[in-house]
């Protein structure tokens, strides 16, 4: 059994793979450079009776899950589950996980808004995939989303702004709410560069446990974007857009007349990257232009 060769070229693969995982996470950069320490937008925004719940703590009205391998609609082995009054990663009814990563949409496309929420990390990541190297406690909010229905039925990730979210191991220091950017690229504060690198930490602490932490992210279309972590400012960003060389966001480029890339308003998307994760408390506020 051993000595066939299709066992030792999978095992170098498999080795290949985790090898550039690895390095990939190492070398991943640190953002360096914020505006301000003011805090965020929504503190003005306190007792303001517009803050509009997205969630109502009892079902997923109002949310549509697309998860890879289904169609938009297809809440596959009941991945996305209200549990506790928090909408619940949970993947007790996967038989394996095989990159079977989701998203769950909200109906409505947004433009200007503070979005807050609380999020934690809980049991154990599922096994059986390659995210098994990159995705424990690993999670996100999808920003400027595409819609779930414009989605490849294969396609893992949506072209969206990702505020990625992290859990850390009591004796590391493992940022959260960091950027990611899939088919899509951003221009840092402090710079006049398109900024290409897929993710960048944060300069936010870190969070381990199954500890509550609470995410704000202003939107302000396609002006400039910050994520806040318990109320600090942790990364900031502008010009969001689609990146033209990748084919997640071909067709979205062909819909639109003036080729334009920039992402002025999209989809809100919670993310389900293999490992359990809850989110509760999602509320919205629009940003009058």
């Amino acid at each position: 059994m051993f000595r066939k060769p299709y066992f030792w070229i999978g095992l170098i693969a498999l080795g290949l793979i985790a090898y550039l995982a690895v390095k990939n996470l190492l070398s991943i950069p640190q953002y360096e450079q914020l505006q301000s320490v003011a805090p965020p937008y929504s503190a003005s925004l306190a007792d303001d009776a517009l803050w509009v719940s997205l969630f109502n703590g009892k079902d997923l009205d109002g949310w549509t899950a697309k998860i890879t391998g289904h169609s938009a609609g297809t809440n596959f082995a009941d991945t996305y589950r209200v549990e506790d009054g928090a909408i619940t990663v949970n993947y007790a009814d996967y038989e394996v996980f095989d990159n079977s990563f989701g998203n769950l949409f909200y109906k409505t496309p947004f433009s200007h808004y503070v979005l807050r929420m609380e999020y934690r990390f809980i049991g154990e990541q599922a096994t059986d995939s390659l995210a098994m190297f990159w995705a424990w406690r690993n999670s996100g909010v999808m920003v400027h989303s595409q819609a779930p229905e414009s989605m490849s039925l294969d396609q893992w990730f949506p072209a969206s702004v990702e505020v990625q979210l992290l859990g850390a191991k009591d004796s590391e220091h493992r940022s959260t709410a960091n950027l990611c950017t899939p088919a899509t690229n951003v221009v840092l504060y402090g710079s006049d560069d398109l900024y290409t690198v897929h993710c960048t930490n944060s300069l936010s602490q870190s969070y381990s446990g199954d500890q509550w932490v609470t995410v704000e992210i202003e939107v302000w279309g396609s002006e400039k974007i910050r994520h806040f972590v318990n109320g600090e400012l942790a990364i900031e960003y502008r010009s969001p857009q689609l990146d033209a060389s990748e084919s997640d966001a071909e067709a979205l480029l062909q819909a639109r007349a003036d080729g334009d890339l920039l992402l002025s308003e999209g989809y809100i998307a919670l993310q389900s990257e293999s490992h359990p994760v809850q989110f509760r408390h999602i509320q919205l506020h629009q940003i009058q232009q």
